[in-house]
């Protein structure tokens, strides 16, 4: 297939152009697949990363006057790190899938979509707009290499001095609390570029979650789904809802892709009339997790009791992700929806209560869950508890441990020691990050990331895809709106006196840095988050090479 020859945003002139052009042979195919939805998000883009490059000006202007006579300009920021933090998305999403196959890629198409009032100025009069919205301005060419690729492509690295002087200062605000860590490391090199305590353990709240997914894809593999599934007893017409452990079950009717209970409930119904069936007693069988439900933080509105067999995640309204109230028993409130949706089918149950299947039972019906990589990109867009818990005792069950709190920990530090990770001070008490006893470094962060990043190792970039993308989806949906949107990807952990965040950035020379920065003792929340997110933001529009 031929590619038309991408066009440079005339702007941005010689320099973006020859970088483009060093670069295309990598990128032709992605862009050919991806063109449509990147032009849209371009241009939806491109005003937050302008106003970024003055928020973060004075810092970038005293570096870059230190290495070079010119200063950023705003149209320098914005063709480098829009364009190559879009291209990141092309790449990303071409080794991850197609655009729309999961919902983290999803959310960003639509939000495009919304935006759709693409680029150029509106000057009135006949100047070829419409009513809505002005013409879109050329596409902006591709400057990144696929990860993993070349190193002398884009520019070298950043400098560890050059970005002190950048860091330094911003990691410096008090709002940050007593201490803090923080390291930046090049991803296609794994090279660290800056480090600061970077071996000290602190509390990493939900930033956990990262180190639960890389545990738990390699594990089980991107492709594994969990199954719930009916059997029937012999002799007793005893039906047995099956738990596999699957916390994206729903019971809606529109399951939008989820593993349906509806759905189980009617293939179940239709085999017991195949074999003149009418009535049966229901129970339900939860036994896959062990200990207690029940996390150490007690009942909380941001975690269910951690069963294997729940609907919906045991949310008693209609929400799919954030804080809410949980139903205290999510296995006997699942199993009594189940019975209604039998009664629907003509099927009459007694009330369900707790039992075993044996393995004589007979397998009637079941149904799965997405791929893993769905579910850990849903975990890490949303922050979402329940699916990290779940992934944490998946891998235990897995590694043969016990699948309980500690047996989730401990398995996955195993996996994360056989990925060779430097795992010195890391302590794992949950999956979720939720638990205080916790301990992360940043250096062991930014490693998990360097980690999903390999080439060689396919089956953990989700990781990467379900980090939530600033200015767009999940937990940064409404952070960066006037920072780099589109560029910066992080996972954000908060706890009390806790702020954290660990994710991607793409300079503005096209290089992907991974970084975590970690503080403890904060007063102000939203002053160390804001924080946190003029030191990411600060990343995106250094030209520190």
């Amino acid at each position: 297939m031929v590619v038309p020859e991408l066009r440079p945003w005339r702007a941005a002139g010689p320099r973006v152009t020859r970088i483009a052009n060093a670069v295309r042979p990598r990128l032709a195919r992605a862009a050919d697949a991806v063109r449509p939805g990147l032009t849209r998000a371009t241009d939806t883009v491109r005003p937050y990363l302008a106003r970024t490059a003055a928020a973060v000006k004075p810092q970038v202007t005293r570096f870059t006057g230190m290495t070079r006579p010119e200063t950023v300009k705003t149209w320098q920021y914005s063709a480098g790190a829009a364009t190559a933090g879009l291209a990141l998305a092309a790449t990303v999403v071409t080794a991850a899938g197609p655009w729309d196959s999961s919902g983290q890629r999803t959310a960003e198409r639509d939000r495009a979509v919304a935006l759709e009032r693409m680029g150029g100025t509106d000057h009135a009069g006949d100047s070829g707009t419409t009513a809505a919205g002005p013409r879109p301005a050329p596409s902006a060419a591709s400057v990144l290499t696929a990860l993993g690729g070349g190193a002398n492509t884009v520019k070298s690295a950043p400098t560890g001095k050059a970005l002190a002087a950048v860091l330094g200062p911003l990691l410096g605000n008090t709002a940050l609390g007593a201490r803090h860590t923080a390291v930046v490391v090049d991803v296609a090199s794994g090279r660290r570029l800056y480090g600061a305590g970077a071996g000290t353990a602190l509390i990493p709240a939900s930033t956990t979650k990262i180190a639960t997914a890389v545990a738990a894809l390699s594990a089980l593999g991107a492709d594994h789904r969990l199954t719930t599934r009916t059997a029937l007893e012999p002799d007793t017409k005893e039906l047995v809802l099956v738990g596999g452990g699957d916390p994206t079950l729903t019971a809606r009717k529109d399951a939008d892709g989820w593993a349906s209970l509806r759905e189980l409930a009617h293939e179940t119904a239709a085999a017991l009339k195949k074999r003149g069936i009418a009535a049966v007693t229901l129970s339900y069988d939860k036994t896959l997790y062990a200990g207690s439900e029940i996390h150490p933080i007690g009942v909380n509105d941001n975690l269910a009791p951690v069963s294997a067999l729940m609907a919906d995640e045991a949310r008693t309204d209609d929400s799919t992700s954030g804080p809410v109230a949980r139903v205290s028993d999510p296995a006997a409130d699942a199993s009594r929806t189940f019975a209604r949706f039998l009664a629907d089918d003509g099927i009459r149950t007694t009330s369900p209560g707790p039992s075993k299947a044996t393995g004589r039972a007979e397998n009637l019906a079941q149904v799965s869950s997405p791929p893993l990589s769905a579910l850990v990109e849903r975990m890490l867009t949303n922050s979402d508890n329940d699916i990290a818990e779940a992934l944490a005792r998946q891998t235990a069950v897995a590694d043969r441990q016990r699948a309980d709190f500690e047996g989730g920990g401990t398995a996955i530090r195993d996996r994360l020691r056989k990925l060779g990770l430097p795992l010195a001070g890391a302590q794992f008490h949950d999956g979720s990050g939720l638990d205080r006893a916790d301990r992360l470094t940043a250096n062991l962060l930014t490693a998990l990331l360097v980690k999903a990043g390999d080439p060689d190792r396919p089956e953990l970039r989700p990781v990467l895809t379900g980090l939530p993308v600033a200015g767009f989806t999940g937990t940064l949906t409404s952070r960066y709106t006037d920072g780099a949107a589109g560029v910066v990807r992080a996972k954000t952990g908060t706890l009390t006196g806790v702020n954290t965040l660990a994710g991607t950035v793409v300079d503005q020379d096209g290089r992907l840095l991974a970084f975590a920065f970690l503080t403890a003792d904060t007063t102000d929340p939203g002053a160390a988050q804001s924080a946190l997110d003029r030191t990411a933001s600060a990343l995106a529009a250094c030209g520190c090479g």
